[in-house]
């Protein structure tokens, strides 16, 4: 790959860092380390780890994103929301619920139809809208255009499979 100018060499870095940071089991081992000392005997226990896991999630999505939902772009962290592609309550394990790459940075509206499965995304990143939503129901959620989730990889596929087969509405 060839380089001109200080821009594009400081993208390539960031876009470099990002990834590094996602290498597998990053957050999964952070997030163990976090909640060594914590006793896991009690349901409200557990749902403050929970809630350290959910942390250290967004916190690796928002680095590998680079701060932008992935599919409009927008770039306030405070409004956008760390969407688990194979449901938290799905997941088999740690691992899953904090791999990095089990996880869209989305816009809140996008992330709510992705939860309730009026959303999903194929194999080329290309959002797929349920049926259900008429096109006066897309207009008012401002989805007129065809959106595509930019910055996807292999690791990402087996999630959104999951997705397509166990959580989308069609």
């Amino acid at each position: 790959m060839k380089v001109e100018g200080y821009g594009e060499l400081y993208a390539v870095l960031r876009t470099t860092a990002a990834h590094a940071r996602t290498r597998p089991n990053r957050v999964a081992d952070e997030f163990k380390k976090e909640t060594a000392a914590m006793p896991k005997t009690t349901e409200a226990e557990r749902l403050v780890v929970q809630r350290v896991g959910q942390g250290l999630f967004r916190g690796a999505l928002l680095d590998y994103w680079q701060g932008q939902c992935c599919v409009t772009g927008l770039d306030v962290p405070a409004l956008l929301r760390a969407s688990h592609i194979r449901p938290w309550a799905k997941c088999d394990t740690d691992e899953q619920r904090l791999d990095v790459f089990n996880g869209l940075l989305l816009a809140p509206q996008l992330d709510a139809l992705f939860d309730a499965g009026w959303m999903t995304v194929d194999t080329a990143g290309v959002v797929q809208l349920s049926a259900g939503l008429s096109i006066e129901r897309r207009a008012a959620l401002g989805l007129t255009s065809p959106l595509k989730v930019s910055g996807l990889r292999g690791e990402h596929q087996a999630y959104l499979e999951f997705h397509r087969q166990q959580v989308w509405a069609g």
